[in-house]
């Protein structure tokens, strides 16, 4: 066979897009497996013009999924970041958007049984060893995509897919505060250290001389606010025990202003090296989080309202990204989100054979 063919569902998740594979698809675990997903992306390459990625972090994305062993989890699910102009494939974080598709897949590959109206899936989240339930529309025994809702950064509507979470809270630096404080200094500047899903550095926008509410295109090109995010985090790498952040995507960087459209707080969020054109799921989660926490440099920007169940708004480049935490006796015990999910393809994703000569011809047809 002139090329190797790799059973492959092509979802959006959320705002992402990735590749989504059973484990058993790929190859172990190692060198060959990240050589398949570079391959199978067209990375290193600006436009990835060889692969199925779209020349975007955002849609350079991979979810693998498996049954899983554990009593709490129907599936395993590891999530990759293929660098688009990098050979290098991350696995040291979690991805929000493409975990609202890895329910419908389990069900579109018969991991997962539907339900009458709504299946549960629990979701055991290997990057960082946390569960999530995704709530997975059904109808007539099938994932239904069909729906009224809408959320921003995704045109149109779709059904609407919740995701619960109970045990985020430190999930890649140990601790919801991994320095241990509030609020630091890193080259003079005050930020928050926070991972709550997502290790992020929350900083004001004026500190760094912008305002926070430039479009991503202005902030991709400012060479010299890019160069000192870059600074700061990889001095708070080691301090949010994350170590030599050099060659990873996490901390995330994000700048906050106060919101200007009814929301709880603005952002613009650096995925670690380009302006996000939204936000992620985790680092949303994380913002909103900082919100509520009394030191912040998030809290004095922050609209908000009160009671153990806020809904906080997160505006972003493209809208607003709503998180819904609860609260008991003023701490936080759990969050969840709206997200939307579609199948754009089921086929094959073809690559050379050269790279990988593939899996047996029987599971290839």
């Amino acid at each position: 066979m002139s090329q190797t063919r790799i059973p492959c569902l092509l979802m959006r998740g959320g705002t992402s897009k990735g590749a989504y594979f059973l484990d058993d698809d790929l190859p172990a675990p190692g060198p060959q497996r990240d050589r398949v997903l570079l391959a199978v992306m067209g990375s290193p390459d600006a436009r990835q013009i060889d692969g199925i990625g779209g020349a975007d972090s955002l849609t350079s994305k991979v979810a693998i999924v498996r049954p899983s062993q554990r009593d709490d989890a129907d599936v395993d699910y590891l999530f990759a970041q293929v660098l688009v102009d990098e050979a290098r494939v991350d696995y040291g974080q979690n991805c929000g958007n493409i975990l609202a598709g890895v329910g419908p897949f389990a069900l579109e590959r018969g991991l997962v049984a539907a339900s009458a109206s709504n299946t549960p899936v629990r979701i055991f989240m290997e990057n960082t060893g946390q569960i999530a339930v995704a709530q997975v529309p059904t109808v007539d025994g099938q994932v239904g995509y069909a729906g009224d809702t809408r959320i921003d950064g995704v045109p149109g509507q779709a059904a609407a897919l919740v995701v619960t979470f109970t045990d985020v809270a430190g999930s890649s630096c140990g601790a919801l505060l991994p320095t241990g404080n509030s609020r630091d200094q890193a080259d003079g500047v005050e930020v928050t250290c926070i991972d709550n899903g997502m290790p992020v550095v929350l900083l004001r926008a004026e500190d760094l001389g912008v305002t926070g509410y430039e479009p991503c295109e202005t902030l991709d090109t400012d060479g010299a606010l890019k160069a000192r995010l870059e600074t700061i985090r990889l001095q708070l790498g080691p301090r949010m025990n994350l170590g030599d952040v050099s060659q990873r995507n996490v901390p995330k960087m994000c700048l906050l202003s106060a919101p200007r459209h009814g929301g709880t707080v603005n952002t613009r969020s650096f995925i670690p090296h380009r302006c996000h054109a939204s936000i992620g799921v985790f680092g949303a989660v994380s913002v909103a989080t900082a919100c509520l926490i009394e030191g912040s440099v998030a809290q004095p920007l922050a609209h908000l309202a009160t009671g153990d169940r806020q809904r906080l708004a997160v505006e972003h480049p493209s809208g607003e990204f709503t998180v819904e935490i609860n609260l008991q006796d003023g701490v936080i015990t759990g969050c969840g989100l709206v997200r939307t999910a579609r199948l754009l393809f089921d086929g094959f994703v073809c690559i050379s054979p050269g790279v990988w000569p593939g899996p047996t011809l029987a599971k290839q047809t």
